[in-house]
């Protein structure tokens, strides 16, 4: 911050996810997907300055592109020769739009104990959904492995808030139709208090499709494919006569 014939200018750096913006820069009023400048305009401007609020971004990006680091600075001058906003107050008008309300801490325990039911050999036909190859796919699959842990995502050295990244790791021969998915919803739901440990352990039994609470399964943007193993024998070579002996 910097002090200037009554008003102060302000640095700020600000991270996005850009999915939802038509990029960074202020986008005009009749258009109805906005930049990440309209809202932090929007922002600065509820702390009331006397001047207009008009934003300097330093580095330019486009519809759908994220950023871990962009910055900007901006000038504000406060009514009767008030003193300059503190950095907590900039901040939390800043990130007004959170809320505390929907924030809460994942319950890691439970969601471990949900999670060590699904492991071993089931009819996992509840955590499956229903396509054209139902029928002809068996629903029982050993789950050799459903672990959660404390992630070390490529983003953490750009933050300076304590934003912990939580791991789900589903090992198996091989899976269901959004078997993944629907398993990762239901205890995300079970860390979030939506579902008991038990309900997983019902769920489980139900071996229905249709008994899968609805809109609980994981969007697809988070699941990952990590790593493919192979044995000996998976690579091994049969001949003709092999099959007929």
């Amino acid at each position: 911050m910097i002090m200037h014939n009554g008003s102060a200018r302000y640095l700020i750096f600000f991270q996005y996810l850009g999915t939802k913006y038509s990029g960074v820069m202020k986008a005009p009023p009749h258009q109805v997907v906005k930049g990440v400048q309209n809202y932090l305009e929007d922002a600065v401007r509820s702390l009331r300055p006397v001047n207009e609020v008009s934003l300097s971004i330093s580095s330019r990006t486009d519809t759908g592109v994220h950023a871990l680091g962009n910055s900007a600075h901006f000038d504000l001058q406060r009514q009767n020769g008030k003193p300059p906003f503190a950095e907590e107050v900039l901040v939390d008008a800043l990130n007004f739009h959170l809320r505390p309300e929907p924030i809460s801490d994942l319950d890691v325990g439970a969601m471990r104990d949900a999670a060590a039911l699904l492991v071993g050999t089931h009819n996992f036909s509840s955590f499956r959904a229903l396509n054209s190859e139902t029928p002809f796919k068996d629903p029982v699959k050993t789950l050799e492995m459903a672990s959660l842990e404390l992630g070390d995502a490529f983003a953490h050295k750009h933050f300076h808030r304590d934003i912990q990244f939580w791991e789900l790791t589903f090992k198996s021969r091989s899976f269901l139709y959004k078997q993944v998915r629907r398993m990762t919803g239901a205890l995300v739901a079970v860390g979030q208090g939506q579902m008991s440990v038990s309900g997983v352990k019902e769920l489980l039994e139900a071996q229905d499709s249709q008994a899968y609470p609805h809109n609980l399964t994981s969007p697809p943007e988070g699941l990952f494919l990590t790593r493919v193993e192979y044995h000996r024998s998976d690579l091994q070579l049969y001949t003709q006569e092999d099959s007929q002996s």
